[in-house]
C-alpha cells in the first residue's frame, strides 16, 4: 500500500481515537457532576480513556514515527471537532454581568 494512504489512515485513526477520548471526557463531565460518586466516574473514565488511547497510538504507529505524527495530528483535530460540537452558547450579556463585579481602581 502506498505510504500516503497509510499516513492518511493513521490520521483517520487519530481522529477516531481523539473523538473517543474527548467525547468520553465530555460525557464523563456531564455524568460525573450529577453522580453520587464523582471521583469514581472521573478516575475510572481517565484510566479507560487513557489506556485505550495509548494502546491505539501504539498499534497505529507500528514503530514508525511518521504514522505516530499523523495519528497525533488527527487526535488534535478531533479535539477541535469535539469542542465545536459540545460547546454551549454563551450570551454576550453574561460577560457584561461578570464585568460588573470587577474592583474599581
Amino acid at each position: 500500500m502506498n505510504e500516503t494512504w497509510i499516513l492518511g489512515l493513521a490520521g483517520l485513526a487519530g481522529v477516531l481515537l481523539g473523538t473517543l477520548f474527548f467525547g468520553g471526557l465530555w460525557w464523563t463531565i456531564r455524568k460525573g457532576t450529577s453522580s453520587q460518586r464523582p471521583a469514581l466516574w472521573f478516575f475510572g473514565s481517565f484510566l479507560l480513556r487513557t489506556s485505550l488511547t495509548l494502546a491505539g497510538f501504539y498499534e497505529v504507529a507500528g514503530g514508525r514515527w511518521e504514522r505516530l505524527l499523523a495519528c497525533l495530528l488527527g487526535f488534535i483535530m478531533a479535539r477541535w471537532i469535539v469542542m465545536r460540537f459540545t460547546r454551549t452558547a454563551q450570551k454576550p450579556t453574561d460577560w457584561v454581568s461578570e464585568a460588573d463585579h470587577a474592583p474599581e481602581s
